[in-house]
């Protein structure tokens, strides 16, 4: 049992990837992250000597601090966020501990920064172009921004507003392969889960009409030109898209051994 303000690793592994993950707060020293550069999944990287500006940035939202090894650094600063009104908790055992659990990472150099990011995309969105998103605000920003746009529109809306172009033609973050671009996202920032493999297998098949692959992709496609036809607004579908995607990560985490069946039949 975690003691009290904190929690422990398995806990807060239940709910990153999901609506009710608390904001995570990595105060680690740049020395410290310059000896291990990944980061708990959806963290963002704040000094620990700027509460003030952290205490702003929260809104009240419970927040859980993560440093190295769980100690003083993430202590000292759950204990003063409390001070001030936040519900904040700590890390048990920090980073050290949750690599150690073997529990999944994100790369934290592979962007310029990792809060506050800005994509930019194609229009009129079905599949890959909602699924990067949902795993961007889940696992890796969740404050990142999505533009959607023309197609001939991208690059330079990537260019004149610092934007992060994806699933384009010939992009970095696009198509490799036989993969999708939520492939690619979870091979560039080294996140490794189960349930986010099995997603991508339905994902893949549903955006490259490879339903062999999954029998869930059908459902998937189905659902996705559904949401297409019924928002005209791009933002408005990704927006109702989301619970989505956060139930098909449910599935894949804890719910693919159950069936359904009809009790009343004789």
């Amino acid at each position: 049992m975690a003691s009290p303000n904190t929690i422990t690793a398995s806990q807060l592994a239940r709910l990153i990837g999901t609506p009710d993950c608390p904001t995570l707060i990595d105060v680690c020293i740049p020395e410290d992250f310059a000896l291990d550069p990944r980061l708990i999944p959806g963290s963002r990287q704040h000094s620990h000597k700027d509460i003030t500006g952290l205490v702003a940035s929260l809104e009240a939202q419970r927040a859980i601090v993560i440093c190295q090894k769980g100690l003083k650094l993430s202590a000292g600063t759950a204990a003063l966020l409390r001070s001030h009104g936040v519900h904040a908790e700590k890390l048990e055992g920090g980073q050290v501990g949750w690599v150690r659990a073997n529990l999944p990472t994100i790369k934290g150099t592979v962007l310029p920064r990792i809060s506050g990011t800005r994509w930019v995309t194609r229009h009129r969105p079905k599949i890959d172009r909602i699924a990067c998103p949902w795993l961007i605000r889940r696992f890796v920003d969740p404050a990142a921004e999505f533009l959607f746009v023309a197609p001939g529109d991208v690059d330079g809306v990537a260019e004149k507003f610092d934007a992060i172009p994806f699933d384009t033609d010939g992009g970095f973050w696009s198509h490799r392969g036989e993969g999708c671009t939520f492939d690619t996202m979870l091979t560039e920032f080294g996140l490794n889960a189960p349930a986010l493999d099995t997603m991508a297998t339905v994902i893949r098949a549903a955006d490259t009409n490879r339903h062999n692959l999954a029998p869930q992709a059908a459902g998937l496609l189905a659902l996705s030109v559904g949401l297409s036809r019924q928002y005209k607004d791009d933002l408005a579908q990704l927006n109702a898209a989301m619970p989505l995607y956060d139930a098909l990560y449910r599935w894949a985490r804890d719910g693919q051994d159950e069936g359904h069946d009809w009790e009343g039949r004789t």
